[in-house]
């Protein structure tokens, strides 16, 4: 748990004492489509000085860490206040940072629950160009304002200076705030988009439970038993399990130590990003799912949250379908089971619907032509072609 981590209070001084881009990505996944962005930017721009709170990707290609953000990821309203000593400190650290150090230039990765209350304080504090200022805030990756808390479109228009969607739709979400908001495509419908997953119909299973530890904690012991029902009528075939970080492997491996530690011989737990080629999958209704979904891999979605945070949502939350790929398309390309729903039974019908029929395979194909279509990235340029020009401006 992130209460638990040494954490770097304050954070490190950008390497050379100065700073152009401060990124700051909270997730797993923001940490790998923010460092897509940031990679070409500095392929175009290698003089800048980017810094970053984000994770392994963003490092990877050329960011200084100040703190691997992703590792204290949790989702929830009850995860949240747990740990929410941990968050506050964070908070104060950052915007202390920024402050001393005014880099040119904040670009948010999705992430809203703290980067939508960063962007606030920043303008409060006078330190933004919307108050006169020099540093600009920018958004990349919307928050689902379209699924939940819509009003808050018009802070956001208060205090950002622009943001970069990458679902086509989103644009129209702002059309009634000053908001400058561009389509910039989806970093996985690039054309130098390397997925990590790929259909084999002989291939064997992935699961794919998440990139968050309690998230994991509920949903991993959903999709072993449904593989483990599935094995009755195909007890040949695998299954690949991925893992984003060293402490989810930890979680996989505890669970296949214990109640389930007889599935462990048919289980490669394999690190995220390493391809795999895959006959069917279940997946959490992150990231991964839409990867599975673009190269056409059957499957469906399994969740499973705390019932106090499951409730909440529920009220919340206004869209008939929480995978990303199923909203886009407007149909169930990954049919959903959540709560008491991902049952074991259900599951292994998934599987052996995706093993055994073809017709469910062709679908797939075709949604996914369908979707690589709908995410291309338009004329104007890519994210990295955005953050650039507003940075610029």
């Amino acid at each position: 748990m992130p209460e638990t981590r040494q954490l770097p209070f304050g954070l490190p001084p950008p390497a050379g004492g100065r700073v152009d881009l401060l990124v700051i990505a909270g997730e797993h996944s923001g940490d790998e489509q923010a460092a897509c962005m940031v990679r070409e930017l500095l392929a175009k721009q290698p003089a800048l000085n980017v810094c970053a709170l984000g994770g392994p990707r963003l490092q990877a290609v050329g960011a200084q860490l100040l703190h691997d953000l992703t590792g204290s990821s949790v989702v929830g309203l009850v995860e949240v206040l747990k740990n929410f000593r941990f968050f506050h400190r964070l908070f104060g650290a950052t915007l202390g940072w920024i402050e001393r150090f005014r880099p040119r230039a904040v670009c948010f990765v999705d992430y809203p629950g703290f980067n939508l209350r960063l962007a606030r304080a920043l303008h409060t504090r006078g330190l933004t160009r919307k108050v006169g200022a020099k540093i600009r805030a920018l958004y990349y990756i919307s928050p689902q304002i379209w699924a939940w808390k819509a009003s808050r479109r018009f802070e956001m228009a208060e205090h950002l200076d622009a943001m970069a969607v990458i679902f086509p739709f989103e644009v129209g979400s702002y059309a009634d705030t000053v908001l400058p908001v561009e389509f910039v495509g989806h970093p996985f419908a690039a054309g130098d988009y390397q997925s990590p997953v790929s259909h084999d119909p002989a291939g064997p299973v992935l699961l794919l439970p998440g990139s968050r530890r309690q998230a994991v904690g509920r949903i991993f012991p959903a999709l072993l038993a449904g593989y483990e029902k599935f094995i009755g009528h195909h007890p040949d075939r695998g299954a690949a399990v991925l893992f984003p970080s060293e402490e989810i492997k930890g979680v996989l491996e505890q669970f296949l130590r214990g109640p389930h530690a007889r599935m462990a011989a048919r289980m490669q737990l394999r690190p995220t990003g390493v391809p795999v080629a895959a006959s069917a999958v279940l997946t959490s209704s992150g990231t991964m799912s839409l990867h599975c979904a673009l190269a056409g891999l059957p499957g469906a979605i399994a969740y499973r949250t705390n019932p106090l945070t499951y409730v909440f949502g529920r009220w919340l939350v206004r869209v008939p379908y929480i995978g990303i790929a199923n909203l886009l398309l407007g149909e169930p390309m990954y049919p959903e089971y959540i709560q008491g729903a991902a049952t074991m039974g259900n599951l292994a019908y998934e599987l052996n619907e995706c093993v055994d029929d073809p017709a469910r395979r062709q679908r797939s194909r075709e949604q996914a032509a369908r979707l690589r279509a709908i995410l291309h990235e338009p004329a104007s340029g890519t994210a990295a072609d955005w953050l650039a020009r507003w940075m610029a401006a």
